[in-house]
C-alpha cells in the first residue's frame, strides 16, 4: 500500500519542481554530504538532506527576488 502511495505522489511532486531548484538541491546535497562525511560515520546522508533543503530554500528565495525585480521594472 505504501509503495502505491509513493508511486502516485512522487510524480505529482516532481511536476512542480523547476530546474533552478533542483540545481540548488544537487549543489547543497553535495556540499552537505561532504560536510556530513567529515563529521562522522552515517552523517553524510543527513548532511546531504539538510544541504538540499537549505540550498533549495536559498534558490527559491533568490528566484522570488528576481521575479519581484522584473515586475518592478515594467
Amino acid at each position: 500500500m505504501r509503495t502505491t502511495a509513493v508511486a502516485l505522489v512522487l510524480p505529482l511532486l516532481l511536476v512542480g519542481v523547476s530546474p533552478a531548484f533542483s540545481k540548488g538541491c544537487i549543489r547543497g546535497a553535495a556540499a552537505g554530504g561532504v560536510a556530513g562525511h567529515f563529521v562522522g560515520e552515517g552523517h553524510a546522508v543527513m548532511g546531504a538532506a539538510a544541504g538540499c533543503i537549505a540550498a533549495h530554500h536559498h534558490y527559491a528565495k533568490q528566484a522570488r527576488a528576481q521575479r519581484a525585480a522584473a515586475r518592478g521594472q515594467h
